[in-house]
């Protein structure tokens, strides 16, 4: 990972010109555009091929500059200041003097944000006067990127300018929790449902394949290898790839382990670069073994079943 502060004048320099750029979180590489900028956001929407009812989640630096645009209420502010900055996407009421480009949500008056942690964005974001849209860097239904490699190998020379923060330390894209009304889950992430609920002291309704999309990650197909996926396999077919979370004694070279040593989180954060891996080395089809549907594991699974749609 090559970064010094260049890197982030040069970023700062594309997104003022309204480019879309490949940025690092900590969840998954995002493609990034100033927010208030209809010309720039309508460009993620031709790069990902991301259909325009499909809203993206906006980033901030901080809470004040989110007041601008938001309401904010209690649950909120209880969640915020436990899990923020970090893998939590909060769907709020917008302002009705917002400058939030209507493309970003779908001409809907709420939207999804959400407070980076990862260092580079962070300093990024602070010296931009706008907020920047960023769903995940990866054409639509296809594997979020996890590192800049990945943002290159989607998009090619048809974005200006990658910046390079090393492996996202999450893999996974983050939880949102709708906070318009009534709490209540609309994609499984990177941060556990049951710790959201402890701070909330509610058991939360988890929504996330509803008929109207107010936030990304609700498509049946999503997070897509491009070759058939099975999920829950026992034994593989022959010539299968098959991906395990716990190291066996036995290792073919079909065997890929997402960890050493059965860790759902280190699982989680190989996901998304071994199924890119399997895909590249030409295989034509997956096998996974049952992960264990608890804590992120729920997260994982969602992950599989959506890329199972294929």
């Amino acid at each position: 990972m090559k970064f010094n502060q260049s890197n982030i004048k040069k970023a700062k320099k594309y997104l003022n010109k309204n480019y879309c750029i490949g940025v690092p979180t900590e969840t998954v590489y995002g493609l990034a555009a100033n927010a208030y900028s209809n010309y720039a956001v309508k460009k993620i929407f031709r790069l990902k091929k991301r259909p325009k009812s499909n809203p993206l989640i906006v980033h901030y630096s901080n809470i004040n500059d989110l007041k601008k645009d938001c309401l904010i209420n209690n649950n909120f502010l209880k969640l915020y200041k436990k899990f923020s900055p970090g893998p939590l996407t909060y769907v709020l009421n917008l302002k009705k003097n917002s400058k939030i480009s209507k493309v970003v949500t779908n001409k809907d008056n709420s939207l999804a944000v959400r407070f980076p942690k990862h260092k580079i964005f962070k300093q990024l974001l602070n010296k931009l006067d706008y907020p920047l849209a960023a769903p995940s860097a990866n054409i639509s239904t296809r594997l979020s990127s996890v590192q800049a490699s990945d943002v290159n190998e989607e998009f090619g020379n048809s974005i200006k300018y990658v910046l390079d923060g090393g492996k996202c330390s999450i893999g996974l894209e983050s939880t949102i929790i709708d906070l318009t009304n009534k709490p209540r889950i609309l994609r499984l992430g990177g941060l556990e449902v049951s710790k959201i609920e402890k701070i909330l002291g509610k058991k939360l309704k988890i929504n996330i394949n509803p008929k109207k999309k107010i936030s990304p990650g609700q498509s049946q197909l999503h997070y897509s290898p491009g070759i058939p996926l099975r999920m829950n396999v026992i034994k593989p077919k022959k010539n299968e790839a098959y991906i395990l979370v716990k190291k066996k004694k036995i290792s073919p070279s079909n065997y890929f382990y997402l960890s050493k040593k059965n860790n759902l989180k280190e699982a989680a954060k190989n996901l998304y670069s071994f199924l890119r891996k399997i895909k590249n080395e030409g295989y034509k089809s997956i096998a996974v073994e049952k992960v264990q549907n608890i804590g992120i594991g729920q997260s994982i699974n969602d992950r599989l079943k959506r890329a199972s749609k294929f």
